[in-house]
């Protein structure tokens, strides 16, 4: 037997397996506002220990693509309200991914068609999901950004403790600060987006600022044992770039690991690409990554992912690599997919030309095993 499918303790979540279902971006929340279809596809996948939702953004400045749920309006609380109520029915735990994309929006997505904004005002060669006149979605070069002045950013903090409290009203079991894959606090750490001058730039100690000072506020609001967060050392998703990242994220780690938290969600080399990916002239350690996280006190729940399969997310869940391991392609194809790692079924492949807008097709309509 295998420690993959044994119970686990995420903080204070209690988790049925160690089989998590990473956030997935699916565009279909018309308005920013989670509906029955939604719930649906959520309730299918709650046999999976932990669900961590697609990204949620905190405000509307934070919103980067159309029809993605938000965490800013009562509409939306409701909305995720039937969500959570379905996969706790069937007793599957969720969690809210919380999000600020920085630059990586439209002005067509932001308040009043304003700039998004980013740490430093340096255009992303990147695209959105925007929503045409005409009704129809296509993907779109992201606008160009202005610059966070420092008298911002205590705004911005106040939207992410908002966003974890109107999580928490929303039923939701705890949430996963969305620190990765290019968006904004990922941009406050990485040297080729972040050229202040300020308290929030240059040394590692002040990129990695806005960073913890989320955490801060969240965990305070919420407790240190209902939030975890999401960590992309050296992917270069979104235009983000990182020459020395083994420093920058060792000293991020060994921050969190003083501070409780649920779980570290760690993707692996380039999200939804090679394992292999590195930044920089040398392989990134991840093995010395978790050391320096466990040395510092992290108790929280190591999750790994990024390209594993049944064979390799056993391996390293019972070699003591990873205490879980976040599936994303796999669920949206397998509503099961706890079921069919147990037996080792084959595995529905998924629909790629469904994966971004649109209805039932692609999302609810996978069938189970027989």
């Amino acid at each position: 037997m295998t420690k993959l499918f044994e119970p686990a303790q995420a903080g204070d979540i209690a988790l049925a397996n160690r089989i998590v279902m990473a956030p997935l971006t699916r565009n279909r929340s018309p308005g920013a506002i989670p509906n029955n279809l939604n719930a649906t596809y959520y309730e299918q996948r709650a046999t999976a220990g932990l669900i961590i939702t697609e990204g949620t953004p905190v405000s509307q400045q934070g919103q980067g693509y159309a029809d993605v749920p938000g965490l800013y309006k009562q509409e939306a609380i409701e909305g995720w309200q039937k969500v959570t109520d379905g996969v706790h029915k069937v007793g599957g735990k969720i969690v809210a991914q919380i999000w600020h994309v920085g630059r990586i929006s439209h002005t067509s997505l932001q308040p009043h068609g304003g700039q998004p904004v980013a740490p430093s005002a340096i255009k992303a060669k990147s695209k959105t999901y925007i929503i045409n006149d005409d009704g129809t979605g296509s993907f779109a070069e992201t606008s160009e950004p202005r610059e966070l002045g420092t008298a911002e950013i205590p705004v911005i903090l106040e939207d992410f403790r908002k966003g974890a409290r109107a999580a928490i009203e929303a039923g939701f079991d705890g949430v996963e600060i969305h620190a990765a894959n290019g968006y904004l606090i990922d941009q406050f750490l990485k040297s080729g987006t972040n050229q202040r001058t300020d308290n929030y730039g240059g040394s590692i100690e002040n990129r990695a600022r806005f960073l913890l000072e989320v955490v801060d506020i969240v965990a305070k609001e919420i407790g240190a044992g209902r939030t975890g967060i999401r960590l992309s050392p050296v992917t270069p998703a979104n235009d983000i770039v990182e020459t020395d990242p083994q420093p920058l994220f060792n000293y991020v780690v060994k921050e969190l690991g003083s501070r409780g938290l649920a779980f570290i969600h760690v993707i692996e080399g380039a999200t939804g690409g090679p394992r292999d990916f590195k930044q920089g002239d040398k392989p990134f350690d991840y093995a010395a990554l978790k050391a320096a996280y466990i040395e510092a006190g992290g108790k929280g729940l190591w999750i790994a992912n990024n390209g594993y399969d049944r064979a390799s997310a056993i391996e390293a869940v019972d070699s003591g690599k990873a205490d879980a391991i976040a599936f994303g392609k796999a669920f949206i194809a397998n509503p099961d997919l706890v079921q069919r790692l147990k037996d080792n079924a084959p595995l529905n492949e998924p629909n790629q030309q469904t994966f971004y807008g649109g209805g039932a097709e692609g999302y609810t309509d996978y069938p189970a095993l027989a």
